[in-house]
């Protein structure tokens, strides 16, 4: 294949709609979970290099066809893949949003669909869209064949494979923070789309397909041009992770702009996939242990922004939900950002929201540190102050 063929095959078109890193180039890796079962297909996102793995799941129906939960970008790469699994196990009967908030996860709904055209398409209740609410078929969703979750799964055509339980809707402002978990009982495996995640030591899988972001992150100053070794492509992980959770944690400060922009002049990479020679970043000596415990051997855990801007506004509503949840006798955890397949049950999913019953502080199952936190503190108290959301509720 041609170097015209690979840029075709991975081509974008409508990435100015959320103009994120890879911008319009997007690679797929597709994975199987469990055999002729479930599959997930991985793409990346980010900005400034901070890049994560954003994720759809597929699951064989027991009577034919597939449903897809939480659509990537329909490339021709991803809908190759996709028409494999179709010849093998039939047409995709169901798409899911399961999101209300994730911009990310809505903007491939509609392009997805087109693709499927017999495909019905759910979406989690409460959708919204700012600053005027739109009806969904001016948001791209297909007309005539879009329709919202019901509150009870058995009202569902695919109530047979699957049951749900609907989170929210958490008022946060300008619009609410909703999600749709889905549980698939055939393989015990619960779908989920941002409230449960897992830090893996290892670059996830999807980020081999983009070495240049692991190695921007691995720099320590703007002069370094960082080998690609496994060892590098780790150590740029473990800042783009810690990055990505905490937007700007403890173990980080940044260079006086100033200073920043006299280094980028004097260094030899000027390029715009160097970002112009710009790292205002500097590590402290011991930044590592701020990622160890960020990481905790793969714990689960709820991401410390919904922590302290989303799920504290409605703790009770929240904790209601996970109860619902953890009646489900899952094996396996299968989120869409960061490491997946998580062996996880019940009650190790209930415990990463322990949390919830001491707003504000760390417990002993969820020991982040407290000085991690500080920018979400400061945006969670800024937010309250202005009125542009509610304030943290008591349990």
């Amino acid at each position: 294949m041609t170097q015209g063929q690979k840029s075709k095959d991975f081509a974008w078109p409508f990435w100015p709609l959320v103009p994120i890193y890879p911008y319009g180039q997007r690679r797929t890796l597709k994975r199987e979970i469990i055999p002729d079962t479930l599959w997930t297909f991985e793409q990346v996102q980010g900005i400034f290099y901070v890049v994560v793995p954003i994720r759809m799941t597929v699951v064989r129906l027991e009577a034919g066809g597939l449903l897809v939960y939480a659509p990537v970008a329909p490339t021709r790469q991803c809908l190759r893949m996709m028409d494999d699994l179709v010849a093998r196990y039939g047409e995709v009967k169901y798409i899911i949003l399961p999101t209300v908030t994730g911009l990310e996860h809505k903007v491939f709904v509609g392009p997805f669909a087109r693709q499927f055209p017999s495909a019905q398409v759910f979406v989690a209740p409460n959708q919204w869209s700012y600053p005027v609410q739109l009806p969904l078929s001016w948001l791209g969703f297909p007309r005539g064949r879009t329709q919202v979750l019901p509150q009870e799964s058995a009202n569902t055509p695919f109530s047979d494979d699957f049951d749900y339980q609907l989170l929210g809707p958490i008022g946060l402002g300008l619009g609410p923070f909703g999600e749709a978990a889905f549980y698939h009982r055939r393989s015990r495996s619960l779908l989920l789309t941002d409230t449960i995640i897992s830090i893996p030591n290892e670059p996830p899988p999807a980020l081999d397909l983009y070495p240049k972001p692991l190695l921007f992150h691995a720099k320590d100053t703007a002069f370094d041009q960082p080998a690609d070794t496994p060892e590098n492509r780790r150590k740029g992980w473990h800042r783009i992770a810690l990055f990505s959770v905490y937007f700007a944690p403890s173990a980080l400060d940044v260079v006086p702009l100033g200073e920043t922009l006299r280094r980028a002049f004097k260094t030899r990479d000027h390029s715009r996939e160097s970002y112009f020679g710009l790292y205002p970043f500097a590590w402290k000596p011991d930044w590592e242990d701020s990622f160890e415990k960020l990481h905790r051997n793969g714990a689960l855990l709820v991401a410390p922004v919904l922590q302290s801007l989303i799920l504290n506004r409605a703790p009770q509503e929240t904790l209601a939900w996970v109860d619902q949840v953890s009646q489900w006798p899952f094996e396996r955890i299968v989120p869409c950002h960061l490491s997946a397949p998580l062996s996880a049950d019940a009650q190790v999913f209930r415990q990463a929201f322990s949390f919830l019953y001491r707003p504000g502080h760390r417990s002993d199952a969820d020991p982040l540190p407290e000085e991690d936190f500080e920018l979400l503190y400061q945006l969670d108290k800024t937010l309250t102050k202005r009125g542009i959301t509610p304030p943290a509720k008591p349990l």
